[in-house]
């Protein structure tokens, strides 16, 4: 957990590795090419690279007619406007029709820390989940998003994939096998599941060691595949808890949390509770760390929300 990498840039070279062994591989851009990393793939495939500048709703609709030509579009931009401002395209000409599209929302959350609540996306999660046929994908870390990228090759069906634009500490373990939809166990204990994505699973494990400082063991599991999630994995590491709580850099409203709690819907379990943004928008500050503080995403915060469920 000591070693950081960037997303961003593990993304990008990931773009390269998939038009390397796959000519079909074509990129698009919303005129963020060298935030959101892409650009990598135009130094090495120019050809295959088409920024369209700042036409994002544009962009949706090229993808989806290069999917159609049998082609694999990637198409990026930071994640507010990716997920909001070409909804409908994406609803209309990529989901309904079931198309293989692989949409990147760069900069997700409050990563962006610098530009505020125009350019921090806090609902994109939320509003990817509720498209029919629509994956959604929170990587933990630079090893996880290159396992990540391996499976867009192939996978059949729109995706969505959030991408930080901090470097975070690597806490997948390298040789850990991969496929979307799987929950990891990074940590293990009887008394509370913690269930959390992103930058939330590192916060997760200091809560957990914590926890344990007073005898309360947490297990503390890696939820990166939003939807589709795997009910079956939820459900056998729940069971037997205590306490639920659940951790993700998005509003509490139909993200992660709620996820969840729909997957545990008809078992017996135990009280659940959400740490993540409340009815906010973000807001600029000097850095990243500062921004999560404000919002209570810390490991204080879910220590403090197990030990309540637990009291």
């Amino acid at each position: 957990m000591t070693q950081s990498n960037s997303i961003r840039e593990t993304y990008g070279l990931g773009l390269v590795s998939l038009g390397t062994r796959n000519r079909n591989v074509v990129v698009l851009e919303a005129d963020l090419g060298k935030s959101t990393r892409s650009v990598l793939f135009k130094e090495r495939f120019p050809d295959r690279y088409f920024d369209v500048g700042i036409a994002e709703q544009n962009m949706a609709s090229i993808a989806a007619g290069l999917a159609l030509s049998g082609k694999i579009p990637f198409i990026n931009s930071f994640a507010v406007f990716a997920s909001g401002r070409a909804f409908d395209q994406i609803r209309g000409s990529i989901c309904i029709p079931n198309l293989s599209v692989r949409i990147a929302g760069s900069s997700c959350g409050l990563s962006d820390y610098g530009d505020g609540k125009t350019h921090q996306s806090l609902e994109d999660m939320a509003i990817m989940r509720s498209l029919p046929h629509m994956a959604v994908l929170c990587p933990v870390d630079s090893a996880e998003t290159e396992k990540m990228m391996e499976c867009l090759e192939n996978w059949a069906g729109p995706a969505y994939i959030r991408i930080n634009r901090n470097d975070l500490a690597r806490v997948y373990p390298e040789d850990e096998p991969y496929h979307i939809g799987k929950v990891t166990r990074l940590r293990d204990g009887a008394d509370v599941a913690i269930f959390a994505c992103g930058t939330m699973v590192t916060r997760s494990l200091e809560a957990a060691g914590n926890l344990a400082k007073s005898g309360i063991e947490a297990r503390v599991l890696n939820v990166s595949t939003i939807k589709p999630l795997d009910r079956g994995a939820l459900i056998a590491y729940a069971a037997g808890t205590r306490a639920i709580v659940t951790a993700e850099e998005h509003t509490v409203y139909g993200g992660l949390g709620s996820a969840i709690v729909e997957a545990l819907r008809l078992e017996r379990h135990a009280p659940i509770d959400f740490v993540g943004v409340q009815d906010q928008f973000g807001r600029s500050a000097r850095n990243y760390d500062e921004l999560l503080e404000v919002y209570g995403l810390t490991s204080r915060e879910i220590e403090s929300t197990a030990r309540r469920l637990l009291g």
